[in-house]
């Protein structure tokens, strides 16, 4: 069969459900109704029937999803069955507080090296992932065929830094960055800029 191509938009709304969904799980809920779950998502209960179309036909009129049952599909859908493997560049201190970061092994990612132009500089202890030199960084890549990046460097060198995650091989990058990097149409980044996060929040507050 072949496999439905989903908007990049599609698949953020269907990572959120799926946070909703788990947590919904956590607390033992077994059905939730589309309304309570576009509520809790933030979009609009239309929305998230068409997007649950991509994952496949679920839901019963009067009762709503079973919570399992659907979070289980869109964990299939977006493949994240089995941890996957990512990698940190630039080990300052948003790095560092990245790497002590517990969740993402419960979302389905597990940083599994990071990669720093001055590794023994670095101060991170005790979490059991390895930071090594900038150079060794994409022989680990191929060898280990990892697909997915979190970019966390100066913005003068983000550039030169993706130019050498995505020749590697690597398929998509979290940028961290503050800036906006060039990278071939099949990579994805996702680019989060912090003051521009605040910069629109503060709107809201005037």
């Amino acid at each position: 069969m072949e496999k439905i191509e989903i908007p990049r938009k599609a698949v953020y709304r269907l990572s959120v459900y799926q946070r909703c969904l788990q947590r919904l799980r956590e607390n033992a809920v077994e059905t939730v109704s589309s309304e309570a779950l576009s509520k809790a998502a933030g979009v609009k209960s239309t929305q998230l029937r068409k997007d649950l179309g991509y994952v496949g036909q679920f839901g019963t009129r009067g009762l709503g999803y079973n919570v399992e049952t659907l979070s289980e599909a869109i964990v299939q859908t977006l493949g994240s069955t089995s941890l996957q493997p990512v990698i940190l560049v630039g080990v300052g201190n948003l790095g560092s507080a990245l790497l002590r970061y517990s969740g993402f092994r419960k979302e389905g990612f597990e940083i599994v090296a990071a990669f720093d132009q001055m590794p023994e500089a670095v101060r991170v202890r005790d979490t059991g992932i390895p930071v090594m030199a900038a150079d060794r960084m994409a022989g680990f890549v191929k060898e280990r065929q990892v697909k997915m990046a979190i970019l966390a460097v100066p913005a003068n060198h983000a550039q030169a830094v993706a130019n050498e995650l995505v020749e590697a091989g690597v398929q998509a990058i979290l940028n961290f960055s503050p800036t906006v990097i060039q990278v071939p149409e099949q990579v994805v980044v996702n680019t989060v800029d912090l003051a521009i996060e605040l910069e629109s929040l503060s709107y809201f507050i005037r």
